[in-house]
């Protein structure tokens, strides 16, 4: 089957084809020069520059894999979670090509799409325990098969990716924070700025507030700690918070693999840490290429691939759904 993918949830537009399950041509517009003066993402300059470049790129995209209109066999598309403005923009792009075309349309839940990002290449191994960090989510889950899913825990305030953007805005650090701190806490000592490291009671859920206020109390101190030793024992405390919850919960449930996925997954610290940890736990940890850690459409056409394989759909009618959860 010939997929076109089309992921618009944030502010990436991204496009995607697929023969087969296989990634032929993907193409991904980041919006940062236009959110960073904002230190966030704007969402109205988000839905326009989706609205702005969408049939540009879906033209590109087509074109690079050498594909027509008519290679086309089904129109895969991200409704939910997101911004509900953004996500309309590829929802009503996808519906109107899918009408033109008389294609079916595939709606994908982006988380899905996270998830199954680990497995561009491969099946995953069920069961799994998913470790799902990004800007908008922090959540620990259970998956016994494709879209069989159990959630074991989640951040009670912040996800940790806003916690990197809030805590790289304190240090004068640019949008999005996440990389800038990553190479700016390969300079600094991680010893020598005491930091929380979140929830201490038992269970599997998470909190970055406390860490956040942390970090703003530090950075008012006379004279401030480096912003590089700052930024390593931020970046420290915030992924073993993430390691110290996600390894339990597969050891608890006798689950042998980890997936850790979404734009955090790409912390260096966090996947060199849970690899080694887990290693030594007898647990086999599966990452996405760094490529796949940031949303894209590769990675919604891989789950509405896995979709097709578990003979899976959405029931309800398709409308954006900025707060669909697992």
């Amino acid at each position: 089957m010939h997929i076109l993918a089309i992921e618009t949830s944030c502010d990436d537009t991204s496009i995607a084809t697929f023969d087969t399950g296989n990634l032929v041509q993907l193409i991904t517009r980041n919006q940062h020069k236009y959110h960073r003066p904002h230190h966030g993402i704007v969402p109205e300059v988000a839905s326009r520059q989706h609205g702005s470049h969408i049939h540009r790129l879906i033209d590109e995209c087509l074109d690079k894999s050498q594909w027509n209109w008519s290679t086309i066999d089904a129109i895969a598309v991200t409704y939910g979670p997101g911004l509900e403005g953004a996500l309309l923009v590829g929802l009503t792009t996808a519906k109107t090509l899918a009408y033109t075309l008389s294609r079916p349309l595939i709606p994908v839940n982006h988380l899905h799409g996270h998830v199954y990002s680990a497995f561009m290449d491969t099946l995953p191994p069920f069961p799994f325990v998913a470790l799902l960090v990004s800007g908008g989510h922090c959540l620990l889950a259970r998956f016994t098969d494709y879209f069989k899913c159990s959630l074991l825990g989640q951040t009670r305030d912040d996800a940790v990716g806003e916690a990197f953007d809030k805590v790289a805005r304190l240090l004068g650090l640019r949008y999005p924070g996440g990389p800038e701190i990553d190479a700016l806490a390969k300079t600094g000592d991680s010893t020598r700025v005491h930091l929380p490291k979140g929830l201490h009671q038992k269970g599997l859920d998470f909190s970055y507030s406390g860490l956040k206020s942390a970090v703003f109390r530090c950075l008012k101190s006379d004279p401030p700690p480096p912003a590089a030793d700052v930024a390593a024992s931020f970046q420290k405390a915030a992924c073993d918070s993430l390691i110290d919850k996600a390894l339990p919960a597969c050891l608890d449930t006798g689950t042998p693999d980890l997936v850790v996925c979404g734009g955090v997954s790409a912390n260096s610290y966090l996947r060199t840490a849970l690899l080694e940890q887990g290693t030594a736990k007898g647990i086999q940890v599966h990452t996405a290429p760094l490529a796949y850690c940031t949303d894209n459409a590769a990675m919604i056409g891989r789950a509405a691939h896995f979709m097709q394989l578990a003979n899976y759909s959405i029931s309800t009618p398709i409308t954006a759904t900025p707060n669909l959860t697992l």
